[in-house]
């Protein structure tokens, strides 16, 4: 299976990053000479995307000109969030009737990951689905493969590869890498306005159809400006 539409969370404020992001919105910071942005849209075209939704929210008009250099082969749609910034699972809502596709992508624009192997990562994410079984599918690393980042892991998963939250345990296996293939059906009767995308996953982790797959490179969460020159060695490592 070929997923060709992909939404890109692009409308965060980008506070942790200042002062990069006093004048310039946080997908367009650059890591080893290319915007935040760039690095996972690349990704998603090596991946079989021709079609992308990007939300926005600050310093929108930069994004979008941005956005405009892409769409030579990409078809780019703008889904608006200038009025009201409306965190990850309202604009998942906000954005979802320009999304035709299902399954599709929802992908951060604030983390580059290598890959391993000859398969894309999101590449593996279509391929391990199941669209019987699952609403969503979520692309997770290894705690010691996630660097630049300090929380203590997200989910583990149980023998059928569904997501376990970590609840009350000190630490999770894994940590999400803000990459994911989702069906409409996780965003069934949504809440309106801003909220979290964990709403929608705990609904589906209890029905059993929050699943996930294991990312075999490495992944570098890029949420602080300190982050930026330990990403660029691993990367010129990495060729």
């Amino acid at each position: 299976m070929t997923v060709d539409t992909a939404m890109v969370m692009a409308a965060g404020l980008g506070t942790r990053m200042r002062p990069l992001t006093e004048n310039c919105p946080k997908p367009l910071v650059k890591v080893a000479g290319k915007a935040l942005l760039d690095h996972v849209l690349d990704k998603a075209r090596r991946a079989g995307v021709t079609k992308a939704v990007v939300n926005v929210h600050y310093l929108p008009d930069q994004i979008e000109a941005h956005m405009a250099a892409h769409a030579q082969d990409l078809d780019i749609l703008i889904s608006d969030e200038r009025d009201l910034l409306l965190e990850t699972g309202g604009g998942l809502v906000k954005a979802a009737p320009k999304i035709a596709a299902d399954p599709f992508y929802c992908l951060n624009s604030d983390a580059v990951w290598t890959e391993e192997g000859a398969e894309d990562a999101l590449v593996s994410l279509a391929k391990a689905w199941d669209d019987a079984r699952m609403d969503g599918l979520l692309l997770l690393v290894p705690k010691d493969r996630a660097f630049c980042h300090s929380g203590k892991g997200d989910f583990n998963l149980d023998g059928a590869q569904r997501l376990v939250r970590r609840g009350d345990n000190p630490e999770a296996d894994f940590v999400f890498t803000g990459n994911q293939l989702l069906s409409h059906r996780l965003l069934r009767d949504a809440p309106s306005g801003p909220f979290s995308t964990n709403k929608l996953w705990d609904r589906a982790i209890a029905e059993g159809r929050l699943y996930g797959i294991v990312h075999q490179g490495d992944w570098f969460d890029i949420g602080s400006p300190q982050a930026i020159a330990p990403t660029e060695a691993a990367l010129t490592v990495n060729g």
